[in-house]
């Protein structure tokens, strides 16, 4: 099977969108993912999925922790600021939480310290212990087959 094909496949796949952040020498970096889930109830465990050859991986590997910001359908330019599709650098508004910088006005913030990591094929994936979470209410961002969109 062909790389596309396997791409087409899992873009089937609806999912929320999400921002991760760490915070390295001062200095925030994030990244645009969905490729987030929930792992454990006891202890509080969510798993990510950072590729290989992408800066963050780096960022929290030397930091130890990372946040997920879930997105609310408001933020979709939050998402492509992140994901590198527009060059605006006030789409997102940080602030901080549990000692981690977060997306302001996100769906939910959840503080992680790394928990235990594995490489598989060409991502690395990074299981957070989580900190602390903060929950507010509005419409999900979601991306199927490539496009952003809402559940209605």
């Amino acid at each position: 099977m062909d790389d596309r094909l396997f791409r087409t496949a899992m873009s089937k796949f609806a999912t929320g969108v999400t921002v991760i952040t760490t915070e390295v020498e001062g200095d925030v970096h994030g990244m645009t993912a969905n490729a987030f889930m929930s792992v454990s109830l006891d202890p509080k465990l969510i798993l990510i999925s950072i590729g290989n050859k992408a800066k963050m991986k780096g960022f929290i590997e030397r930091s130890g922790v990372f946040a997920v910001n879930l997105l609310s359908y408001a933020q979709e330019n939050v998402s492509k600021q992140f994901a590198g599709q527009i060059n605006d650098k006030t789409a997102a508004q940080f602030t901080e939480f549990a000692g981690l910088p977060v997306i302001d006005q996100a769906l939910a913030n959840i503080a992680c310290d790394v928990y235990d990591s594995s490489v598989q094929g060409d991502h690395t994936l990074f299981i957070g212990k989580v900190r602390d979470i903060v929950v507010t209410d509005a419409d999900p961002l979601t991306f199927y087959s490539g496009k952003y969109g809402m559940i209605s």
